[in-house]
């Protein structure tokens, strides 16, 4: 016999099981080959965080669910892959590794190319390794030995065939287009824009009319763009300036002239009706100045700087030289008025720098790539989880622009195309580098100084991480060639609904062109974690609950079973220390189930291995089915909520709470509970792993050190319900709980008495119930009864109605009190009722106290009915 643990101790639990299961492989492809059943496979994705992050509670949400699936899907017989990785985070990584050269006083100008990538290597490696460390903490079983790196060898490899393979196939093309621009990270897609509202100005500038004293008034939240302004616009059936259409303006300051054009644009009720077209640096005048063939002026460069264009402000930042161009206008009368002004204005996602609308030079995969991707998720060959997901899907989808690839990093994916300098060919190859052109021959060659869009590596990470065309860098003894077979599609995707268009989208259609098919069979989106209130976690707001310091106060398996709890579809979870508290307690009542069932016996077989033969373990048997087929029903719909909900109730509720119980009243059904105990730790284990491993080894008398894990025994799977035995055991629960009720109402409460009646409809079904009830309702003796007991305290339930006769207890202080409360109770509803008849109350007073005094009138109308009853039934 092992030596039982007279106290849980999660820390040391967590740290020492997490090793031996890694240890023994029991996360790999393979961990479970003794259970595998051919032809059944079950892969899912690792959301690669980055790496210069750490784990947040939206991790842990994510990472938790996945375990929970692939740890039951292990259980389950599956061939299971959970690809576990970390994401280059190209933008943050670079601007990260920048800031800490500047503290030292370096720029990665000075260092140079090469030098700057070697230190961010060298970040990547410290930083990855952290959050890995990290989410092993979570207790999370991916198949380490397979992790991977969006920038190693073979996702390289990967990267540039699907490139050359697009670019080839004409879906990658580059031109000069209307990017968003950050003046620090360069070119961003529209999704890495983050809008927010701000309180500014909105400037009404004053054009005059070219040799006159006329003038148009536009407005205008950007008035240093006015330099780059190529016409003034009006509506055409804009009747107040129809005589003006052809005729210019004279811009303020630098006397350039401007035409006065209409287009259907314009709206003619905003404003004074003439609007300013900055062609080169405002979306809507982008497509405005392709209509009207206007000139394209661009006026600052990509740090911001304003060009020759902006006259005596050349040289200056664009945002820093706003207040002192409005001055000078102001100063000389070009400013009609400037009015406080609410507005949406752009972010870069990463640094929250001002993003600016601006013509580059860039990179793009084409929106047409997403067509088949498109017509397959409507046809329903994927599922999204919530449904209502496919909506946003669709609308995205549908309004999809093409996609800005090209950053203007070091750090990243070199963009693998390259140029001839001597006749400027220009061609995409997989090769590392290119020395002789393929045109002309000549040597002098340079390839594209820009890096891919992290999101385009990570677009292929479905695929890439299983060896689609990663060269012979990960063939071995831990890849194969049939990993693409078994595991693509992959089954599932668990992400938050936050990265649908970053990430879910892309992969989509890469998945879908790049093979033919779309890369998951189900997607489940989860929401946000929020704090008690519903307010989004920030660290401003002091509301941030750090997960490792979570596992640290309360276990890993308690965050990980109130994550799932708390995670109903398409709502966002709303984490409290009280909820947590609540979890801590459940692993404490399992705990202490477990030591209840060791002081009456040294170990516990399998349930495979035992016969039943108790009534109560054949009830706790029965029970344990209907959770097992629950919890399988909610596992087939990635309801984590409800699979968790159902064993929270079957372990505390029904064993723990009466299991346990009625065994005081059946010695021999502890062995049968001890088996039934075990099993349920197996249908419980992927929510809290820990602690269903550390008591699964205690009642097995043995150690994980020296037996099998329960994360590769079989998930239960073919337990029957017994119906007939379950409505013996809710009589018996009914009866129990109805004459404690009774018994209370008389003040007998603990007390033991002599005799009680039960009423039921088919007295047969009790007759293997009355020990129960009799050791746990305190009476000597119980007779059934087809009528009702005169001059008896009763309790009416749905099936049941007990009486205990009053016969020698002394009603009159039972009788005293309840009269005592009745008399509170009717002044308490005279006062209410006086209120809400009052018709100036109920016209002056705030709904919610209305609200307030209208629920508590209806509770103590319920107590009064309820106290008249037992009042009623004490003078019988």
């Amino acid at each position: 016999m092992s030596e039982k643990s007279t106290v849980y101790n999660p820390k040391e639990i967590e740290e020492s099981y997490y090793k031996i299961w890694e240890d023994r492989g029991y996360f790999e492809i393979d961990g479970n080959k003794a259970i595998q059943e051919s032809g059944k496979n079950f892969c899912i994705m690792m959301p690669p965080p980055n790496v210069t992050g750490s784990l947040h509670i939206g991790h842990a949400l994510t990472f938790t669910l996945q375990d929970i699936i692939t740890r039951f899907k292990r259980m389950d017989g599956f061939k299971t892959l959970w690809q576990p990785g970390t994401d280059h985070a190209g933008i943050a990584t670079q601007n990260v590794v920048e800031k800490q050269l500047l503290a030292g006083g370096i720029t990665k100008e000075e260092l140079g190319r090469e030098k700057f990538l070697e230190k961010v290597w060298e970040w990547k490696a410290y930083s990855g390794g952290q959050i890995v460390h990290q989410m092993r903490k979570l207790g999370v079983s991916p198949a380490w030995s397979r992790e991977r790196f969006t920038m190693d060898d073979g996702l390289k490899n990967s990267v540039k065939k699907a490139f050359v393979k697009y670019y080839n196939e004409g879906l990658i093309v580059r031109g000069n287009y209307m990017v968003n621009w950050c003046t620090h990270d360069g070119a961003l897609s529209d999704i890495e824009v983050e809008f927010e509202a701000n309180k500014g100005k909105l400037y009404h500038l004053k054009y005059f009319l070219k040799d006159s004293k006329e003038f148009l008034v536009v407005a205008t939240t950007r008035p240093e763009t006015y330099f780059g302004d190529t016409a003034v616009m009006v509506h055409p059936e804009d009747e107040r300036y129809k005589h003006l259409l052809g005729k210019k303006v004279v811009l303020p300051l630098i006397d350039r002239e401007i035409e006065i054009i209409a287009d259907e644009h314009v709206d003619m009720s905003f404003g004074t009706g003439c609007v300013k077209v900055t062609p080169a640096h405002d979306i809507n005048d982008y497509e405005v100045g392709k209509r009207h063939n206007l000139e394209f002026i661009t006026i600052f460069d990509p740090s911001g700087i304003l060009n020759e264009q902006c006259g005596e402000f050349q040289g200056r930042e664009r945002l820093e030289v706003r207040n002192d161009v409005v001055s000078k206008l102001e100063s000389l009368g070009f400013i009609d008025k400037i009015e406080d002004y609410e507005n949406q204005v752009g972010h870069c996602y990463r640094c929250k720098n001002v993003v600016e609308p601006y013509i580059s030079k860039q990179w793009f995969v084409k929106k047409e790539i997403a067509e088949g991707a498109i017509a397959k998720v409507n046809e329903h060959l994927a599922e999204f989880y919530p449904s209502h997901w496919l909506n946003s899907y669709n609308a995205w989808m549908k309004e999809l622009r093409d996609w800005c690839i090209s950053r203007q990093l070091w750090w990243g994916h070199q963009i693998p195309v390259f140029y001839c300098d001597a006749c400027g060919h220009e061609w995409a190859s997989e090769a590392e580098s290119e020395h002789e052109c393929p045109t002309c021959k000549a040597s002098s060659i340079h390839q594209d100084p820009d890096v891919l869009d992290t999101w385009f590596s990570s677009g292929l990470w479905p695929f890439s991480t299983l060896g689609w065309e990663n060269g012979d860098a990960y063939k071995g003894e831990k890849w194969n060639e049939s990993d693409l077979k078994e595991f693509y599609p992959n089954t599932l995707l668990i992400t938050g609904f936050d990265i649908l268009f970053f990430w879910v989208a892309r992969m989509m259609f890469s998945g879908e062109y790049t093979l033919g098919q779309l890369p998951f069979k189900d997607i489940y989106l989860h929401a946000l974690v929020k704090d008690e209130h519903g307010q989004k976690m920030s660290k401003s707001k002091g509301n941030v609950i750090d997960p490792l310091d979570t596992i640290s106060e309360y276990s890993a398996d308690t965050l990980r079973f109130t994550l799932a709890i708390l995670a109903v579809q398409g709502r966002d979870i709303k984490l409290s220390g009280e909820k947590l508290e609540q979890i801590r307690n459940f692993t404490n009542k399992l705990y202490n189930a477990s030591r209840f069932l060791l002081m009456n016996a040294n170990s516990f077989e399998d349930l495979d291995n035992i016969e039943i033969k108790t009534a109560l373990g054949a009830y706790m048997k029965s029970r344990l089915a209907v959770a097992q087929e629950e919890v399988r029903g909610h596992f087939s719909d990635y309801r984590f909520n409800d699979a968790a909900t159902t064993l929270y109730r079957f372990l505390w509720g029904e064993f723990c709470d009466w299991g346990i119980e009625l065994s005081k009243a059946d010695k021999p059904a502890i062995l049968e509970l001890g088996s039934i105990f075990k099993e349920a730790m197996k249908l419980l284990h992927p929510f809290m792993p820990f602690i269903s491993e550390f008591l699964y080894q205690e009642l097995s008398d043995t150690t994980l050190e020296a037996a099998e894990s329960i994360m590769v025994k079989r998930y239960p799977h073919d337990l029957k319900r017994d119906e007939a035995i379950e409505q013996t055991f809710e009589l018996v629960i009914e009866a129990i709980v109805g004459i404690r009720r009774a018994k209370a109402n008389i003040d007998l409460g603990n007390k033991k008495i002599e005799h009680a009646y039960i009423k039921v409809a088919d007295a047969s079904t009790l007759k293997d119930g009355m020990k129960y009830i009799c050791l746990l309702a305190k009476v000597e003796n119980i007779d059934l009864t087809e009528v009702k007991i005169a001059n008896a305290a009763s309790d009416v339930g749905d099936n049941v109605e007990v009486f205990i006769p009053l016969s020698g207890v002394d009603l009159s202080p039972i009788i005293e009190r309840l009269n005592h409360q009745k008399i509170k109770l009717e002044k308490e509803i005279q006062k209410l009722s006086g209120m809400l008849s009052n018709e100036r109350f109920v016209a002056n007073a705030p709904k919610e106290v209305i609200a307030e005094n209208q629920k508590g009138l209806d509770d103590a109308r319920a107590k009064m009915e309820k106290i008249e009853s037992e009042l009623n039934s004490l003078s019988l």
